[in-house]
């Protein structure tokens, strides 16, 4: 093992709220969080466009309002949808950031959880690349683990959530392919950082 030299420094995991290892894809779609907000939940998404298709840019160009709504049918029933997520992982476990995490994204919708309303305040999206109800790959539960562990060491995160636990009734996503025991063991966080429900 190489010794760095004396008085040097490891590269930041941290940057503004940028991650050194994701790769960094700019979203229009934030704002500012409100002050005093507590950046305390990650909130994990499954998401791909067209839906069950892997592997393209459409999501790119969907958190980015560059996506041409004519090239497929269904993108017609998203037309004009302006969203984005903090992060996106793909099926390689490949890390994509859209928005700085000290940044309010536009990945919850109405949503409530621990208390509180309007989960885009105080929250971190998290979207897998997968279809909900499907299988995740065993790269990207890496890859999110990883990913969430260094949130854990810049801001006080103490819950992890599904987009299904924030908008019950309204969202179901990542779904029941979503393997959170995975998630739990790698992370070695309490049980009481997770829902309950996805805990049975």
């Amino acid at each position: 093992m190489t010794t760095p030299p004396e008085g040097a420094t490891a590269p930041a995991l941290w940057d503004q709220g940028w991650y050194r290892f994701s790769r960094q894809l700019r979203s229009p779609n934030f704002g500012p969080r409100p002050a005093g907000a507590v950046i305390d939940l990650l909130v994990v998404h499954s998401i791909s466009l067209p839906p069950g298709e892997y592997g393209g840019d459409q999501i790119l160009q969907l958190f980015t309002n560059t996506l041409d709504w004519s090239s497929h049918p269904y993108f017609g029933q998203i037309r004009g949808m302006e969203v984005s997520a903090h992060f996106l992982v793909r099926r390689s476990g490949e890390l994509w950031q859209f928005v700085s995490c000290d940044e309010r994204a536009w990945h919850a919708g109405t949503s409530a959880y621990r208390g509180r309303t309007h989960c885009n305040d105080d929250s971190i999206g998290i979207e897998l690349e997968g279809l909900e109800g499907d299988a995740f790959e065993p790269a990207q539960y890496e890859t999110l683990a990883a990913v969430c562990a260094a949130l854990a060491q810049c801001y006080p995160i103490a819950h992890v959530a599904g987009h299904e636990h924030i908008a019950p009734g309204r969202k179901a996503d990542p779904g029941p392919g979503f393997r959170w025991d995975f998630l739990h063991n790698a992370l070695g966080w309490s049980d009481q950082c997770f829902p309950s429900i996805a805990m049975r």
